[in-house]
């Protein structure tokens, strides 16, 4: 049963047992006071002759001629017949008998003898009484349709509050309702089903439904971070295994080989050297792993500001220095900052740095500019052999090599440019490829500028 109906049916019952309550009592208040009423009359007529009892029978007849009291008059002789002297509006249907006369002397009585009327009896000389009846037939019908008006009050009443309560609640209870609806939704799976709209003055539905909203999208959330979670480590795992069996392979046959007794001497240096080679390989590719999965596990920007201008200006020098050979032209305006984590910037830089270091020729020149607009513009470019037609502006994929020279020859994992692309996306940018002006690869990093109102400290530069 909905909440609705539950509400109405208590406040049907709280009502109807109010009106019953009230009801009652006013009834009962009414028939005591008709009751009262009627005993006072027969009570002023029996006072008026019950000293005098020679002329008590007049008196009665002429005080209730004289105020119209609807009263009925009878002397019970003393053999016991009775007669009727004056007949109210509702005549015996019995008559009294001496018996009743003598026991209601002292006070107002009812008797089986005398259905539907209340009397007094006083005596009137000889033994004999007079009886003063008076019917209770008006207070009963009197009663019977105040219980009919009471029932109608009643009744409309339970409607009024059952109207009030649709009209006040009903907005606040169906949006209860449809909350409840969303939240079974979720709870079945169904993370895409929208929030309700909450068009209600409660404030606190109002609340009700922000948290449930706010809950939600945090559960949309932690399950897309444990699915991104997921994702990683199945690809982290399929790509070692993938990458990691060359080396491996190598590694085991040349430890085979020098296993083989009488080899020669050159054989086995050769064989070492191969087991020192793809051992080194194996412990960047791993390198290169870790810190790629730690890259996509967490992406979220860090609140850390990072002098753009001043790191990758350093590490353009740098690079200028240990390479005399080259032509390195540096264009770093000032000012440029953004919002991250300074160790994933140098990441980025210095993966661009070696990979033209191993993939173009000494004497190749490389430009290296910073532009310090919204975005951010960081352009690496070389004058080596670029990438093959169609390769340009894609996004890189983990071990893709766009062509034969950049391969695991040269020392490469196929993750550089991979992990260049992921660094750019957790710090809030992105990565292109394009072709260079000097002719070779250019990189193109856009990453935002970090806003006027994040007052962290920038990350200082590593020398």
């Amino acid at each position: 049963m909905r909440l609705f109906s539950r509400l109405t049916l208590l406040l049907v019952a709280v009502t109807t047992l109010l009106a019953l309550v009230v009801g009652g009592y006013a009834l009962a208040q009414a028939r005591r006071a008709q009751f009262v009423t009627l005993d006072d009359a027969i009570r002023t007529v029996a006072t008026a002759g019950i000293h005098r009892p020679v002329s008590a029978l007049s008196d009665a007849v002429n005080l209730v001629q004289q105020d119209n009291l609807n009263l009925t008059l009878v002397v019970v002789s003393v053999s016991g017949q009775a007669t009727v002297v004056t007949q109210g509006a509702t005549p015996l249907r019995a008559s009294p008998t001496l018996a009743d006369a003598r026991a209601a002397q002292d006070a107002t009585r009812s008797s089986a003898d005398l259905p539907g009327f209340i009397y007094r009896a006083i005596p009137i000389g000889g033994g004999d009484f007079l009886v003063i009846a008076g019917s209770t037939a008006a207070i009963n019908a009197a009663n019977g349709t105040l219980v009919m008006r009471t029932a109608l009050v009643a009744l409309g009443a339970v409607i009024i509050t059952v109207l009030s309560a649709r009209l006040i609640l009903g907005r606040d209870l169906r949006t209860f309702a449809a909350l409840t609806d969303f939240a079974t939704a979720v709870a079945d799976g169904d993370l895409e089903r929208p929030t309700p709209p909450t068009a209600t003055p409660s404030r606190d539905v109002r609340a009700l439904a922000a948290a449930l909203a706010d809950m939600v999208a945090t559960l949309r959330t932690t399950i897309a971070t444990e699915q991104r979670a997921s994702e990683t480590m199945q690809r982290f795992v399929g790509d070692a295994s993938h990458e990691l069996r060359t080396p491996l392979t190598v590694i085991r046959g040349s430890a085979e080989l020098l296993a083989r007794p009488g080899l020669d001497a050159e054989v086995r240096d050769r064989a070492a050297a191969r087991i020192s080679r793809e051992s080194a390989r194996m412990s960047v590719l791993i390198d290169d792993l870790l810190f790629l999965a730690e890259v996509r596990e967490a992406p979220e920007r860090a609140s850390e500001l990072i002098d753009v201008s001043a790191l990758v200006g350093e590490a353009a020098r740098t690079f200028a220095r240990d390479h005399p050979d080259r032509s390195v032209a540096i264009d770093v305006a000032p000012g440029a900052v953004v919002q991250g984590r300074a160790d994933y910037l140098e990441r980025l830089v210095a993966n661009a740095l070696a990979n033209i270091e191993r993939h173009t020729r000494s004497s190749d020149a490389v430009a290296i500019a910073v532009r310090g607009d919204d975005p951010i513009l960081v352009r690496i470019e070389d004058a080596g052999p670029g990438l093959p037609d169609g390769s340009y502006g894609s996004a890189p994929e983990q071990f893709v090599r766009f062509d034969p020279s950049r391969s695991r020859a040269t020392g490469g994992s196929g993750l550089g440019m991979s992990i260049m692309a992921d660094v750019a996306r957790a710090l809030g940018g992105s990565l292109t490829t394009e072709p260079s002006v000097l002719g070779g690869l250019a990189l193109v990093v856009r990453l935002p500028a970090a806003r006027a109102s994040d007052a962290a400290p920038a990350a200082p530069v590593a020398g």
